[in-house]
């Protein structure tokens, strides 16, 4: 084994590894299958504080490399002092790394109890149990789970629509897994067999899946008679630091309409796709609407547009104003079609939990006001398009794409403002999980971004085009309308919940085992 001196570098190793993988870090994406290798070389042979202490390092500095934009928003556009942002960063890494401090004490229970076959698919199984876990609790922080690192490989990801994005994660720590079994653990020759027969099932099924599903798909891709809407995504690169200016107010509406006129002469749109609160102002009575109007009358199409709303309610006899951040559909003759409320807002960014002790990080939410709430009820319809909308950090949450198909939706639109994350590596990672919601549900999607990356994405996960970042942007394509349901939105979501019971199982096992051998 490695001695006390060096060993503190191996989960620091395994950190760095992790980020040279990911999106925004490095994107070498084949160091996803061995990133993990010195973190679990290490756990074996480890007391339960050195286990512990290696896991919490390995989170701490995993989820620092991947984060430290959030400084950026909290500095930059949220009014807080640098300082105090970057201790939000700090406390952020130091909770989401407790969920690697749980795992390592974990693995620690289950590596010396159980064969090395099932070793082998217990690990994974708790990994990804304990991503699903962080994110739900405290309303969640899913960012860029391991199996998003392989959001370009085609040919890899059609397995989402079975298991979603852990089921990749599941496959990328069963192979980390393995590697660390063989360098670490003789084997019987019934051991080696069953590594042998387990390395099969799940590399040569994974593969042989993913290549069918492409076929098939490709196929119900190009079937003659497919619904289809033509859309057209704009992207405005409007400075954040002055959108919501007053005065910005017309000049902001006339560029994005600049920019969706390049689109409206050959082969119109019949929907335009604006970002995330790209109108902004609250558009009740607001005179700014009265341009967009004649627009969208004058060309003859829909648009969905980002934009702050609020509902005056009456609650006996007194009333309350709730503000909203919204998607409205306006019809071509400006009429709104359709609203949806974004439904997981962001805290500390769309409203403070537990304001009234946290009085300090109020400047936060100043900018865009303090929200509330909406609800996934139904789509909204722009021709044979049936919209599922996810505003901005709801593209994270599997779950509520799978509400909008479950709601009838045949086409998913993100809209989203990156721009409160810089140029850093941020947009590159929420573009990459977005991908995974269209291969999971089957369903193309649309994005929509205000500074980038907007992109059109197959049901496949392809990305058939995309935006640089900070440049405007105006592109229009036929988007297809797919109308199946997959294995994951039925039954596949339950993967990772079982995963954490089939982890949590293994452990109490591994504890009364241990008893019993003490005792």
């Amino acid at each position: 084994m490695v001695s006390a001196k060096w060993s503190l570098i191996f989960p620091l190793l395994s950190g760095v590894l992790l980020w040279l993988s990911l999106p925004g870090g490095g994107e070498l994406w084949p160091l996803l299958f061995v990133a993990l290798v010195p973190l679990l070389f290490l756990i074996p042979g480890s007391s339960v504080k050195e286990a512990a202490l290696y896991g919490f390092l390995f989170g701490l500095v995993h989820f620092l490399l991947l984060l430290y934009w959030i400084v950026i928003v909290l500095g930059r556009y949220g009014g807080l002092h640098w300082s105090v942002a970057a201790l939000a960063l700090l406390l952020l890494a130091i909770y989401l790394g407790s969920y690697y401090l749980i795992f390592a004490l974990a693995a620690r229970c289950i590596f010396p109890v159980f064969p090395a076959a099932v070793v082998l698919w217990l690990l994974p199984a708790l990994w990804v149990g304990l991503d699903w876990l962080r994110g739900i609790l405290f309303t969640g922080m899913p960012w860029m789970d391991l199996g998003y690192g392989l959001w370009q490989q085609t040919g890899l990801i059609q397995i989402a629509d079975l298991f979603g994005h852990h089921g990749l994660t599941w496959l990328i720590v069963f192979s980390n897994c393995l590697a660390v079994i063989l360098l670490t653990k003789k084997q019987s020759p019934a051991g080696a067999v069953a590594l042998l027969l387990s390395s099969l099932f799940v590399y040569g099924g994974a593969a042989v899946y993913s290549r069918v599903r492409v076929g098939e798909v490709s196929r119900a891709l190009s079937a003659t008679g497919l619904k289809t809407v033509r859309v057209g995504i704009v992207q405005g690169n409007i400075d954040q630091s002055i959108k919501w200016s007053p005065p910005q107010q017309r000049s902001t509406v006339e560029r994005y309409l600049t920019l969706s006129e390049q689109l409206l002469t050959d082969n119109p749109p019949q929907l335009l796709v604006w970002p995330e609160t790209a109108l902004p102002f609250y558009p009740r009575k607001n005179k700014n609407m009265g341009l967009l109007r004649d627009a969208l009358s004058r060309y003859q199409t829909a648009l969905l547009t980002g934009a702050p709303w609020y509902e005056i309610i009456d609650l006996n006899g007194q009333k309350k104003i709730e503000f909203f951040n919204s998607a409205l559909l306006l019809e071509s003759d400006g009429r709104i079609g359709g609203k949806y409320y974004k439904n997981h807002l962001v805290p500390f960014g769309e409203y403070i939990p537990l304001k009234k002790f946290l009085p300090f990080l109020a400047p936060v939410v100043e900018a865009v006001g303090d929200f509330s709430p909406g609800s996934i009820e139904r789509p909204l319809i722009a021709g044979d398009g049936r919209l599922g909308v996810l505003i901005c950090f709801e593209s994270v949450f599997p779950n509520l794409s799978r509400q909008w198909i479950l709601a009838g939706a045949n086409m998913l639109v993100n809209l989203t403002n990156d721009a409160w994350y810089g140029k850093s590596s941020a947009p590159h990672q929420s573009l990459a999980m977005s991908v995974f919601r269209a291969v999971e549900t089957r369903r193309s999607l649309v994005r929509s971004a205000n500074t980038g990356i907007s992109a059109f994405i197959s049901p496949l996960g392809r990305v058939e085009s995309s935006s640089l970042l900070f440049q405007p942007y105006a592109a229009a394509g036929d988007v297809v309308l797919l109308e199946t349901e997959t294995f994951w939105v039925r039954f596949g979501y339950l993967f990772a919940p079982l995963c954490l019971l089939a982890g949590m199982v293994g452990v109490v096992v591994a504890v009364m085992r241990e008893k019993e051998v003490q005792e």
